[in-house]
Order: C-alpha cells, then structure tokens, then sequence
C-alpha cells in the first residue's frame, strides 16, 4: 500500500521538528519536505506532488492563506490540513472557502493529527471538534440572512495583496511574493478597495483586524 506523503510547513524549526518526529512513528506516512515558509511551500509542492501539505498560517512573507491559494489554484489535487493556532470562525471559514480539507488546532497534534491526515487522505474533510459548531452557526447566519459579504466579491489574488499590505508589506515585496508586476499588485489593491470601500492604509488595518484576515 502507497504511503501518505506529506509536506510540513511551519516556520518555526521545533515545531517542523516536533511534526515530523510524529509523523516517523507511523508506517503508513511519509515526510516527502519540510518549508519554512509560504513561498518555499508552494515549490516544494510544486516539485515533489505530495498528497498533503500541513500547513501553518501564520508565516512571514507569504503566509499559508496565500500559499493555500496558489497551490489549490495550480494544483487542485493536491490537499491542504492547516495547523495553527488561531480557531476564529472568520478565519476558519476563509481558510475553507480556499480549498482546504482539514483545520487542526496546534495544540492538539498527536493522534488527532494522524486522524486528520488520514482522513484527508481518505478524501473526507477533518474539522478540529471545538470549531465546528462555531463554523454551522456562522453558514447557518448568513443562509438565515441572506447577507452578501464584500470580502467575497474579491478575487483571490485581491485577498493576497490585501493581507500583505495590511502586514504592511510594500508594493515592490509583494510583487516579488507573489510573482507579479508592483503595477499589478497597484492594480489588485485599487480594485479590492473599491469593492469594500476601503479608501486609506488605516481604514485597510481596521478592517483586516476585525475580518481576522490579520492578527
């Protein structure tokens, strides 16, 4: 039977360490890489085609939401469990709509994480248990209400570039993140303004703030 090859990335080394020490004990998994950010991710991924990347969120540079987004774009068949730390309903249901199968807290890795991964692997999608409820009542509000969020209407490549410059990043780096012209990432931020009426830096932080696109 194939092994389970898996893709760790976090940029903290202990925590790679630590991931990947688990995963070595269980015969049917296999450490295909390691990366220490979103960018080295999304080659490495690339390169090796692994069945699953573990994803952490909070990275420099280019975090894993956006990591998240250029693999599933590039390689749809490739699944995505994201570990972090964060278990914000705004950020988990971000998280989902990009594509992942999974969403594990860090302080839980062990056996829920090999019951995540093989569930992942299995094809089936893996929610941490305390953030489920939290992510029915979220959809179930917004079916009830018929409420349209802005944030939605935005592309993908719009979010990427909103997250960045609300990390404060400038153009000319999130141009060389994200593989891009500045005049392109100029053109995404004017768009994305527009279509949350967003009209300055600090309007931008307030809202990324309280989206949870930012912590």
């Amino acid at each position: 039977m194939a092994k389970i090859r898996i893709l760790v990335a976090d940029d903290h080394a202990l925590v790679r360490e630590g991931i990947i020490a688990i995963l070595k004990l269980h015969g049917d998994l296999e450490v295909a890489a390691e990366a220490a950010d979103g960018k080295e991710a999304i080659q490495k991924a690339a390169k090796l085609k692994p069945d699953i990347v573990l994803m952490d969120i909070a990275m420099p540079g280019l975090g894993g939401l956006e990591a998240t987004m250029e693999i599933k774009k590039n390689h749809p068949e490739i699944k995505i469990l994201v570990l972090s730390q964060y278990d914000d309903k705004e950020y988990v249901n971000r998280l989902l709509k990009a594509g992942v199968s999974g969403y594990i807290l860090k302080h839980a890795v062990g056996t829920d994480l090999i019951a995540a991964i093989r569930a992942v692997a299995r094809g089936e999608s893996y929610l941490y248990p305390t953030i489920t409820s939290s992510v029915i009542d979220d959809y179930l509000r917004k079916r009830d209400t018929g409420l349209e969020d802005p944030y939605e209407r935005l592309t993908d490549r719009e979010k990427q570039v909103l997250k960045l410059i609300a990390e404060g990043h400038a153009h000319k780096e999130i141009a060389s993140l994200l593989d891009i012209s500045a005049k392109t990432v100029i053109a995404h931020y004017t768009n994305a303004q527009e279509k949350l009426d967003i009209h300055n830096r600090a309007e931008l932080i307030k809202f990324a703030l309280r989206r949870g696109i930012i912590k």
